[in-house]
């Protein structure tokens, strides 16, 4: 049996399994995280918008403005490169105020995907993932589809965890609700990961297996690294896909 509370003033809802716990050096946290029910509205989804703030500073997900990530990577049969930006403005989503990144992705020197992504942290310091505007792009560099896109309080979306506050063995959580277009998790199964790609190195990762109902046959590892971020990404079921960190700064 599984008792689950609804935490309204942090708009999460906790579920814990009976027995099952995880610990970090960051002290103990609750089995599994997941965003409240998918609702129709801002109004009803039971989110205060005063616990989040735009100021993203979780040391495994920090989000400075300025700040800027390469990924070098190999999807599809070929290389890309991706470069996640920072940019120096915010933009309000489900009546929350996020911080906005940029995200291109390029193949053989032509942008394919362009993205923003809408993020805010929460009073606990867990960083949340409001959504996102996407388009994959034509070699002549106009949208061919933007069907991923995305926003919290609209048509029954609702924002998910990208990083918990304390990252725990066991800890499993929604990265994202929309219902038939957008429904990542994610769990943590280690925080003392070892991870080397040629911008970072860390024997403390924290590793993340990842997965979408809507994608049943694909899984993947991701890897965090405290004061940088995601470092690498691997799928290890479905197509073969890759990244690394091969550069980065924080402003």
């Amino acid at each position: 049996m599984r008792a689950v509370i609804l935490l309204v003033a942090t708009g999460l809802a906790t579920t814990t399994a009976a027995g099952c716990s995880g610990t970090s050096s960051g002290g103990s946290a609750p089995s599994t995280l997941t965003p409240a029910s998918a609702v129709a509205s801002v109004a009803t989804w039971g989110i205060d918008p005063t616990i989040y703030r735009d100021r993203v500073d979780n040391p495994w997900f920090p989000l400075p403005a300025g700040a800027r990530w390469v990924y070098a990577g190999f999807e599809g049969g070929a290389h890309n490169r991706d470069v996640v930006t920072v940019l120096h403005r915010t933009t309000v989503i489900g009546g929350v105020r996020c911080v906005v990144v940029r995200d291109d992705v390029s193949r053989r020197g032509h942008v394919t995907e362009h993205t923003f992504d809408y993020y805010a942290q929460s009073r606990d310091g867990s960083v949340w993932y409001f959504g996102e505007d996407t388009g994959e792009l034509t070699a002549a560099g106009k949208v061919k589809t933007n069907s991923g896109s995305w926003h919290a309080g609209t048509d029954g979306a609702t924002p998910g965890i990208v990083m918990p506050a304390h990252p725990a063995v066991g800890q499993s959580y929604a990265q994202e609700g929309y219902t038939g277009r957008a429904e990542d998790h994610a769990r943590v199964v280690s925080v003392t990961a070892v991870v080397r790609v040629p911008a970072a190195s860390s024997r403390q990762a924290v590793e993340t297996t990842e997965w979408s109902p809507l994608e049943p046959k694909v899984r993947e590892h991701k890897y965090y690294v405290r004061g940088v971020g995601e470092v690498r990404s691997a799928a290890f079921r479905g197509p073969t896909e890759t990244d690394a960190l091969t550069s980065y700064r924080l402003a």
